[in-house]
Formats: structure tokens, C-alpha cells, sequence
């Protein structure tokens, strides 16, 4: 198993802070790749669509060769009008890495290669992960049960194993990593890399409201409510924001059908998605304060293995 070249040699920790639906914005992005783990955002955060290229001449201008690079999210779901815009952006300036997710596009993959950067393709079982790569995609990431956002239900352990039957391209694991420890366990699972996002919603960069980043430090994986209503695919979500918001979370109606369309609905500001991995968050606090603790611990955690 080994990190493609363009990765290699660039990341002081083996760690994909992953692309979150509005709270992911270049400030985050920024604080991620100069303390050493690559940071993504989706692209249809930059909102309205010519957002998107101011954010990525940003990127491109301010992180040096010393940072790890960053990448971005493509929604390859029919829904996502932007998507033929934003790939040609990705194209334009040549997005290192490219995240993508919710169908896998041999097109997509062929333009992201034409300048040479790297797809990595999001998948919830081996049969999804098997259809990326005969796509084309170079590697995958395994979104396990416990995830946030468009979480699965399979243990980190039975979806690792079953794609390392075949594949022995780059994989990055997801499901309620939020320490060093978790990430090197990942490692010693079979993963290359830890993919990481609820427990950066609690730091001073992400886009976030100070409410929902507390609500991150007072809630463990009990509050944490497994449902398609709010976007047509299952995910997990913290069940104080949606009490808040007025609804049971017992008693969620099932989603009519998936849509990923540009919107600024209610629900999406006042529900607040979020995986079972907090328990292990107590403080808001700057993003690479966060990630200097998740290298000690990540150290610690190898040294008492190799021990």
C-alpha cells in the first residue's frame, strides 16, 4: 500500500480532513494543509458559482510546496447542475486532489487525470467501490458505519478487508476517527489514510455557528440520529438540532427522492449533521492546535505498537 507520488512526502500526518457541507471554506482548508494533513471543501460551498474560482485562486496563490495540498469536492449526482462548471475549474487550475461522490463518471476521472491529479471516490460497500475503480478513480475512501454526513452502516473492519481482497490502491477509512490513536488504528487496519471531519466543526476556523460548534463538545455518539430525510441519502445528524428545529427524531419521515440542488432551505442550516465520533471533543479550539494533539497522540500510539 503506498500514497501516490504526489502525496508522498507531503503530509506530517496521514490525515483527510474531509470536505463538510458548509462548514468546509478556504480558512480551514488553509489552517489543514500548513499543519500537514490535506484539507478539502465541496465545491458547491462556494456559493453563488463564481465564488467557487475566487476560492481556488486563494489556494493555489497562498499554499507553498511546503503545505499539503488540498482538494475538492465534485457531487457527481445528476442533481449537481454546477458539476460541468466546477470540474472545468478543478481543470483550470489544477486541483491536486479530487474527492467525488454519489456516482462514479469515467469522464470525471479522465479530466482530472489530463493534468495529473488524483481522484479518490467515496463509497459505503465493496460493490460501490469495485464500480469506481473500473471507473477509473485511484483510490478510494471507506465511509464505515458511525461517519458523518452520507454515513454507511458496515464496520470499519468488514469494508477495509473486503476492498483489500482486491485492491491495493490508495484507501482512506471514515467512521468516528477524532484521535491520533483512531488514526494509526486505521493504519494497522489496512486504510493509508484517516478521513476526518466532525471533530473540525469544533474549531475557531470552520464555518460554523458557535452553537452548533458546543453543541459538538456537550454531545457524544448517543445523540446522534441515523436518517435520509434531509437529503434523499442516510446520514448521521445530532438529534438536539433536530429537536430544535422542531421535529421528532424518533419519527423522521422517509425523503421522497435525492436531491443535491443548490439551496438555502431551513433544514440544512438548522440541522447539523455530525458523526459518533465526539465523545472524544471537549474544547473548541484552532485547527492546528487540534492536529499538534492528534500528531502526539498518533506518535504515542505507534511507539506502544512497535513496543
Amino acid at each position: 500500500m503506498t500514497l501516490p507520488r504526489a502525496l508522498q512526502g507531503r503530509l506530517s500526518l496521514p490525515l483527510i480532513g474531509s470536505p463538510m457541507f458548509i462548514i468546509s471554506q478556504p480558512d480551514l482548508v488553509l489552517a489543514q494543509c500548513r499543519a500537514g494533513i490535506i484539507g478539502a471543501f465541496p465545491s458547491l460551498n462556494a456559493r453563488p458559482s463564481g465564488v467557487f474560482e475566487q476560492w481556488l485562486q486563494r489556494l493555489t496563490s497562498e499554499l507553498t510546496e511546503k503545505d499539503a495540498p488540498f482538494a475538492v469536492n465534485l457531487i457527481v449526482h445528476r442533481s449537481n447542475a454546477r458539476l460541468d462548471e466546477d470540474l472545468e475549474l478543478c481543470v483550470r487550475y489544477r486541483v491536486p486532489v479530487v474527492i467525488t461522490s454519489l456516482g462514479a463518471q469515467e469522464r470525471v476521472n479522465e479530466a482530472v487525470h489530463s493534468y495529473g491529479g488524483i481522484v479518490l471516490h467515496d463509497v459505503i460497500n465493496n460493490m460501490f467501490a469495485q464500480k469506481a475503480i473500473s471507473k477509473g478513480a485511484d483510490g478510494l475512501i471507506a465511509v464505515a458505519a458511525g461517519a458523518g454526513g452520507h454515513a454507511g452502516v458496515l464496520s470499519p473492519f468488514a469494508l477495509v478487508q473486503e476492498i483489500r481482497q482486491w485492491f491495493d490502491g490508495p484507501v482512506a477509512l471514515s467512521g468516528s476517527i477524532a484521535t491520533g490513536r483512531a488514526i494509526a488504528a486505521a493504519r494497522m487496519m489496512g486504510a493509508d489514510l484517516a478521513y476526518m471531519g466532525s471533530p473540525f466543526i469544533a474549531t475557531t476556523e470552520a464555518n460554523a455557528d458557535m452553537a452548533y460548534k458546543q453543541m459538538i463538545v456537550d454531545s457524544s455518539a448517543g445523540d446522534i440520529v441515523y436518517s435520509d430525510t434531509f437529503t434523499g441519502v442516510h446520514g448521521n445528524y445530532l438529534r438536539p438540532s433536530i429537536i430544535a428545529a422542531g421535529l421528532d427524531p424518533d419519527h423522521l419521515p422517509t425523503a421522497a427522492s435525492m436531491d443535491f440542488a443548490e439551496t438555502d432551505s431551513k433544514a440544512w442550516r438548522d440541522i447539523w449533521g455530525c458523526g459518533q465520533g465526539i465523545g472524544a471533543i471537549h474544547q473548541v479550539q484552532p485547527a492546528a492546535d487540534y492536529i499538534v494533539q492528534l500528531k502526539s497522540e498518533y506518535q504515542a500510539a505507534v511507539a506502544g505498537f512497535t513496543a
